[in-house]
């Protein structure tokens, strides 16, 4: 029987570091993995955020702005104003990875729901 549930992204920390010369903000590196089927709720980041692509491809899009869809070695990049309205695995049959490094106000949580 087949769950009518998003299938939900592994989000793994790798890194976290306070940014140098700039007081209360940290550069945060993390990898997400997007298994067929998955998509992100709305959110936001609050953060400034840049998104490589290393495994699989994937659909981003923030509100005004087209959706885009990435490959292996392609970028993307979020403001921190920036409501992210599509990601997702864009693949029917194989997961996507990729790696994303935010710097934002430290301790602030990576991913903030949208409603």
């Amino acid at each position: 029987m087949k769950s009518s549930a998003a299938v939900e992204a592994s989000v793994r920390s790798l890194f976290s570091a306070d940014l140098t010369g700039v007081p209360g903000r940290e550069l945060s590196m993390i990898t997400v993995e997007y298994p067929q089927g998955s998509a992100d709720p709305v959110h936001t980041h609050h953060a400034q955020s840049l998104v490589y692509v290393l495994e699989g491809s994937i659909v981003m899009q923030v509100r005004s702005g087209a959706p885009v869809t990435l490959r292996p070695g392609e970028t993307f990049y979020e403001g921190p104003d920036d409501v992210h309205v599509v990601g997702r695995n864009a693949g029917d049959t194989t997961p996507a990875k990729f790696l994303v490094f935010l710097v934002k106000d430290k301790g602030a949580p990576i991913l903030t729901p949208v409603k």
